[in-house]
């Protein structure tokens, strides 16, 4: 069963990606939520659990999802694939960082920062091993 639907996900965003987009990312960031929630609605009905906190989680769905489209990547290795700088002629481009100001050593994260604007104080967050 999928997190949300395309209805749902068109209500919670404010960006134009198409259904068939949608339904390419939905799984890698369905995936993605997995993993930094332990796994929490594989466990949990999402449709018993507290409207509040599905809502949040749903919301993070969206904005990892829009970090995908946006970045046209949706593993590691594709979203760090660019180059940090390059030259032709007489002419060099650096990428900027956040970091330093030669942009090197720079890696972007697989996982949405906003993902966690949205996950913080929900209980989702916990990495403690859990007995089901």
């Amino acid at each position: 069963m999928a997190y949300l639907t395309f209805e749902e996900f068109e209500k919670l965003t404010s960006k134009d990606i198409g259904e068939e987009a949608f339904k390419a990312l939905l799984p890698k960031a369905s995936a993605i939520l997995d993993n930094i929630t332990n796994h929490f609605y594989i466990h949990v009905d999402i449709e018993k659990d507290n409207t509040w906190r599905v809502d949040k989680f749903k919301e993070a769905l969206v904005a990892q999802i829009e970090y995908f489209h946006v970045l046209g990547a949706t593993s590691y290795e594709e979203i760090n694939n660019s180059p940090q700088s390059f030259t032709a002629g007489r002419t060099s481009v650096t990428n900027p960082s956040r970091y330093s100001s030669t942009g090197q050593n720079e890696t972007k994260p697989l996982t949405a920062e906003d993902v966690y604007i949205y996950l913080e104080g929900t209980g989702l967050l916990n990495r403690a091993v859990m007995v089901w």
